[in-house]
């Protein structure tokens, strides 16, 4: 998996997957542009680290449609243009249904939404217009077991990511013809800073027992299936949803 010279956009790219995708593609001879919505620092530290050079860091909050709009435009004025584009920037807040006032409940299920699907699709919009105007392109949305099992503590997470596979197969269709490839990549629980403390927690071990393996994914397990999606090669392999949760998860 060759990505020399490829333009890369991944969003949420200082932490967590979206880091470990970076370096990965950055490893492989991209040049990545960043997004974030807050910590500057994390986005400095992400881009330092990454080899190679050319690499941008963007501040955007993806549940803004103009800034999307704008960040996009930016990314592609300073990279010369767009090959691929990762979705990978979402929030899971938790608010089970017996304990959240109604109030929150409104508000966690209207922040989710915006963030985690009608930002991406705001991305695979603006995103699409200029590979469309180009030589085509690559789109991988990271989704989530829960879209299959179910979040009970976290409903409006897993709706949307539920959305996104969705979303992932309506533009496979609609972008074929001006070769855009879109694929989905659905973790179980992966071992970063945002699952830290309920891995730590006394439902760390009912967590890990999940997977045949005893453990979570790491970050760069994940990371391998979206190159994957974004390789010359895959392209036959459009609309898919490429499971990574240990065997925690079954379906057919």
């Amino acid at each position: 998996m060759d990505f020399t010279n490829k333009k890369v956009l991944v969003t949420g790219g200082s932490r967590g997957i979206g880091r470990a995708v970076s370096q990965a593609f950055a490893e492989r001879g991209a040049q990545l542009a960043i997004i974030y919505n807050s910590n500057a620092a994390a986005a400095e530290t992400a881009l330092e680290e990454l080899p190679g050079e050319g690499h941008i860091a963007l501040q955007c909050d993806i549940a803004d449609p103009l800034q999307v709009a704008s960040a996009v435009e930016k990314v592609v004025q300073q990279l010369g243009g767009l090959d691929v584009l990762v979705n990978n920037a979402g929030i899971g807040t938790y608010h089970p249904i017996d304990s959240t006032s109604y109030e929150d409940w409104q508000k966690t299920w209207q922040a989710t939404i915006s963030t985690n699907l009608i930002g991406p699709a705001n991305l695979c919009y603006c995103v699409a217009q200029n590979m469309i105007a180009g030589e085509g392109g690559r789109i991988v949305n990271i989704s989530s077991r829960g879209a299959f099992r179910g979040e009970p503590i976290k409903p409006a997470y897993g709706a949307s990511k539920a959305a996104i596979n969705s979303l992932t197969q309506s533009l496979a269709i609609a972008l074929a013809e001006h070769r855009i490839f879109v694929g989905a990549v659905a973790p179980g629980f992966v071992n970063t800073d945002l699952t830290s403390a309920r891995l730590a927690s006394s439902e760390g071990d009912e967590i890990r027992a999940q997977s045949p393996f005893n453990r979570v994914a790491e970050p760069e397990e994940v990371a391998y299936a979206v190159l994957f999606l974004a390789s010359e090669g895959a392209e036959f392999s459009t609309g898919t949803i490429i499971d990574v949760n240990g065997a925690s998860h079954m379906r057919s």
